[in-house]
């Protein structure tokens, strides 16, 4: 049967509405562009539109950091996404875990993005490190688009770590312990904000 007039157009509509991206070998979505789908999360505070995925807190008074949690894990990988920030903190969790009893919360290394600071640095969310690598100073801060699009690059292969925010190196960490683990995006407990993901994508070494 041959799909309606109507239905045609809607079909066009959506894929006019979501961002196209050229094919990168041995890359792979995390994100399908249209729904929630290999993710887990506050369905309150989460949403899809237009391609994007949309984190929000206006409105809700977060008592602790909430995450969107892979449903997959990855040790050795380099994932590349484009993001957006709003207000406050935000960040990209990688070989993460989830918190034992939490509804969505998550610990471990972070690639951290926050408003007018720490954007390319990394650091230990949940844990007693704190900031292990400042990529902000002298870098992340020179190449961030703070009211645009950035491109954040994890890579991390065995014990080695590396950040990439527009282009630029911002942090190096060398000795990690190699560790299976989730992606997170957070959204921070305070000020209510926005933080918006695309092209989200990786590609396993």
């Amino acid at each position: 049967m041959m799909p309606s007039v109507l239905t045609r157009r809607r079909f066009a509509a959506l894929a006019a509405a979501i961002p196209v991206f050229a094919a990168e070998p041995g890359f792979r979505p995390l994100f399908n562009g249209t729904s929630l789908d290999g993710w887990d999360g506050d369905p309150k505070l989460w949403s899809v539109k237009d391609g994007i995925l949309i984190g929000s807190t206006e409105g809700v008074e977060l008592k602790a950091n909430t995450f969107l949690i892979s449903k997959d894990s990855f040790q050795d990988f380099e994932l590349r996404l484009e993001i957006k920030l709003r207000n406050h903190n935000s960040g990209v969790q990688f070989r993460s875990e989830k918190i034992p009893g939490s509804s969505w919360g998550v610990r471990g290394l972070q690639a951290d993005a926050a408003e007018g600071n720490w954007w390319g640095s990394i650091y230990d969310e949940g844990g007693k490190r704190g900031v292990i690598v400042n990529g902000w100073k002298g870098k992340g801060e020179t190449v961030v688009k703070a009211d645009g699009w950035n491109d954040y690059e994890i890579w991390a292969k065995d014990g080695d770590i590396r950040l990439t925010l527009n282009g630029m190196v911002t942090s190096e960490l060398h000795g990690e312990e190699p560790k299976t683990g989730i992606f997170g995006l957070q959204l921070h407990r305070g000020p209510a904000m926005v933080a918006e993901f695309r092209n989200i994508r990786i590609r396993t070494l």
